[in-house]
């Protein structure tokens, strides 16, 4: 079963949370007026967030990021290294 980390930039979010509408469960927008992925890393200061997910969980997060008007969301398949998005 392939997984797939999620990388979310936060300096690049503008808070549209169109990626909370698609996955609740992994997206909130928070008090700074920008999203976090719940249960996520955080690296460089919270300017960076990292998830990795399960392969059930991948299709609600592609939805997540190609709605993202910013393209802020970024997942890569770790299996083939490929960026999914």
């Amino acid at each position: 079963m392939a997984k797939y980390k999620i990388t979310l930039g936060r300096e690049t979010c503008i808070g549209a949370a169109s990626c909370v509408a698609c996955a609740e469960d992994f997206w909130k927008l928070v008090d700074d007026s920008k999203v976090d992925i719940i249960g996520g890393a955080r690296e460089n200061g919270n300017k960076i967030q990292t998830i990795v997910i399960e392969e059930k969980d991948f299709e609600k997060n592609l939805e997540a990021a190609k709605s993202c008007p910013v393209n802020a969301i970024h997942i890569k398949n770790l299996q083939t290294g490929k960026d999914e998005i």
